[in-house]
């Protein structure tokens, strides 16, 4: 694909993923008004969670079907349910309505998302695609910036419905032009779609979700229902197991675990975003009540984490041109640690520049490494399961996250709770909400203490998210050697045919 479509299909799949990408950010500057018209306070989470449980569990779904059906159709089905979900959202009446509303919206972004990434490498040579995947990872940054300034504004100076309508015009706008400029170019896969294995899937990562919503609820957490959820996760995977083994045309297809390359790319996904999206949570939480920043200091705090991320896919994917994926992604990994170092030296007198520092160096360090992996694997697996294996990265990525901030909820939680008694405090007395805002009005002693007991108590979160990276730089370390974007010498004609593009021979 060249010429004038090429570019019209580049601006469809940027403008799609800035729409998919916001609607996290923009609806966060919104959501103190919607409670305080709609109501429903105490499912307030629940209006992120359904949007992140759904758009978590389409990711894989949506990658294999786009390669059984082709780019187009299931691009556009994704963006009518996102539409869709959108419209219904600005008519909500109450709390409960918007978060059914919300869970439609999710199911169109979890196959927005993977299909943009996927139609890079569909559409896009090797050194292409270097370049290209550095500028949607602005895309993705643009979009975390700009989402609270538009969501703001919108609230302020029209109404609250338009966070969600906006959506509308702009994605029928993307949906027109791919239908006008897309030609499709990608072998696809033979067969009908696996149903047994996209349910038992679909249900498996659902109940996983739901045990860690519990988890991460503290000391008000079910652990009969979290217990329950987990057990029925683990159940309804090992099914998956099985039943993909001998399913003729696997949802999730196991084979593409047996190439080094791919399987290091889902640990390194899964460690990286356990350690960096499972810590960011806490960063904003210890700059405003630890140091007694405002929350707008705080916000701004992760703005050189962004930043760095941005900067370093811009220029990392251009170095793949020049230099190993494997140096690339280790550099990047090693940039991730020295920054979560520095995080664990966090206490009540550090400075802001000293977080600074650190979660800069952990942005350019998740930079470099996270487009480096998912270009070589577009670039090695066979191009009609390239939907799948694009997906399978992205996902897993998505699902470390959340088990990191579930995880590190706990974590803090107990510690919280641990360094409260140690203080001579009751941590039973009040829920961890209340006694984070009584740091501004609490006595100078009672303010120290908890000030240092939450410091310890993130601090910990650190140390996690450290080991998190230290094994994600060990699975990286075992991905295989070669420079990607070149073919191999010695393959013969057949092997060149099927592997269009490919990797220089592997140690």
């Amino acid at each position: 694909m060249t010429g004038r479509r090429l570019y019209v299909i580049t601006f469809t799949m940027m403008l799609s993923l800035f729409l998919a990408s916001i609607e996290t950010t923009v609806v966060a500057t919104a959501m103190p008004t919607i409670v305080a018209q709609l109501g429903g306070l105490e499912i307030y989470a629940w209006v992120f969670s359904a949007f992140m449980l759904t758009m978590t569990t389409m990711v894989p779904i949506f990658g294999k079907l786009s390669d059984i059906y082709g780019r187009l159709r299931i691009y556009l089905i994704a963006v009518a349910i996102f539409l869709i979900g959108s419209a219904l959202a600005g008519l909500a009446q109450d709390m409960p309505q918007l978060v059914l509303f919300r869970a439609i919206q999710g199911l169109g972004a979890g196959g927005i998302q993977p299909l943009v990434f996927t139609i890079i490498g569909d559409i896009f040579t090797f050194e292409q695609r270097a370049k290209m995947q550095g500028l949607f990872s602005g895309v993705w940054g643009v979009s975390s910036i700009v989402g609270p300034i538009v969501g703001g504004f919108l609230v302020d100076q029209v109404s609250w419905q338009w966070v969600f309508w906006l959506n509308v015009p702009f994605g029928l706008f993307a949906a027109a032009l791919m239908i006008v400029a897309w030609r499709d170019v990608n072998p696809r896969s033979p067969g009908k779609i696996d149903y047994v294995g996209a349910a038992l899937l679909s249900g498996g990562i659902v109940s996983l979700m739901f045990a860690l919503f519990e988890l991460n609820s503290g000391a008000s957490a079910d652990w009969s229902m979290f217990s329950f959820a987990l057990i029925l996760s683990i159940g309804l995977f090992v099914a998956l197991l099985w039943v993909e083994r001998r399913a003729s045309n696997p949802i999730l297809p196991l084979d593409l675990f047996r190439d080094r390359l791919f399987s290091t790319s889902i640990g390194h996904g899964f460690l990286a975003g356990f350690a960096l999206f499972g810590s960011t949570s806490f960063i904003p939480l210890f700059v405003q009540s630890v140091l007694g920043t405002s929350a707008t200091a705080a916000g701004a705090t992760l703005t050189p984490q962004l930043l760095g991320w941005v900067t370093a896919s811009v220029i990392g994917s251009r170095l793949l041109l020049r230099f190993n994926y494997r140096s690339l992604a280790l550099t990047g990994m090693s940039l991730l640690i020295v920054g979560f170092v520095m995080l664990t030296q966090v206490s009540v007198a550090t400075p802001q520049w000293f977080l600074i520092i650190a979660v800069g160096l952990s942005g350019v360090g998740m930079g470099l490494s996270i487009p480096a992996f998912l270009i070589a694997v577009q670039t090695t697996v066979p191009r009609q399961s390239l939907g799948t294996a694009t997906a399978t990265v992205q996902f897993s990525r998505s699902i470390g996250g959340t088990i990191g901030v579930s995880t590190m909820g706990v974590i803090l939680a107990m510690r919280l709770a641990n360094g409260l008694v140690s203080a001579g405090l009751d941590p039973n007395q009040a829920s961890v909400s209340e006694l984070l805002n009584s740091v501004s009005t609490s006595s100078a002693g009672t303010l120290d203490s908890i000030r240092i007991a939450l410091a310890s108590a993130v601090q910990s979160v650190f140390v996690v998210a450290l080991v998190a990276a230290i094994l994600g730089w060990v699975v990286t370390l075992l991905a295989p050697r070669g420079r990607i974007g070149r073919p191999v010498p010695s393959a013969s004609a057949a092997e060149e045919a099927q592997i269009e593009e490919s990797m220089m021979p592997m140690e």
